[in-house]
């Protein structure tokens, strides 16, 4: 697959069909973004399970947070990867060990691993790099331009009033 860029429903159908997202690197640091991208997705109603060898034990935004991918108790629809493209293969690898695999591993801003991506898509998982998603919520619902970024979607739709922040809501539940 061609990671330079993705086509908007292969977007929107990972953010509609996935509902437990790992956040590996997830941060207690409310200033750090691996910290307000797990709050948005809590808040638009994902089970996100930080993933942080170092806060182990500790509870991050009401969540427990654990060492490793295999110390979730529940099946992980979607690994989130807040670390250095060169951990990007060994996350590959923990995510590939589990049973059930996750649907999706998505990388941050900035972070692409080309050879962790093929050996996870060979093995049936989608692949997003190099993207917020976060980002990509808000802009497909339309919600980046409430602050006057231009997100390359005009709708006419009204909307929705959710628990935590209003969404035009991309989410069917």
């Amino acid at each position: 697959m061609n990671h330079d860029a993705y086509d908007d429903a292969y977007i929107g159908d990972i953010l509609n069909s996935v509902r437990t997202i790992a956040v590996v690197g997830a941060s207690a640091n409310d200033v750090r973004p691996s910290y307000f991208v797990t709050k948005y997705m809590i808040d638009k109603g994902y089970e996100v399970f930080p993933v942080n060898p170092g806060h182990a034990g500790k509870e991050i935004l009401g969540r427990m947070t654990y060492a490793r991918l295999a110390d979730v108790p529940d099946a992980i629809d979607m690994v989130d990867v807040f670390r250095a493209s060169n951990a990007v293969p060994d996350i590959v690898d923990e995510a590939l060990a589990l049973d059930p695999r996750p649907k999706v591993i998505w990388t941050q801003l900035g972070v692409r691993q080309d050879e962790a991506a093929a050996r996870a898509e060979a093995a049936g998982i989608k692949v997003v790099m190099n993207r917020c998603p976060k980002i990509e919520y808000a802009r497909l619902a339309g919600e980046i331009g409430w602050t006057g970024v231009n997100s390359g979607l005009i709708s006419s739709r009204r909307p929705i009033m959710r628990q935590g922040f209003q969404s035009l809501g991309i989410r069917e539940k």
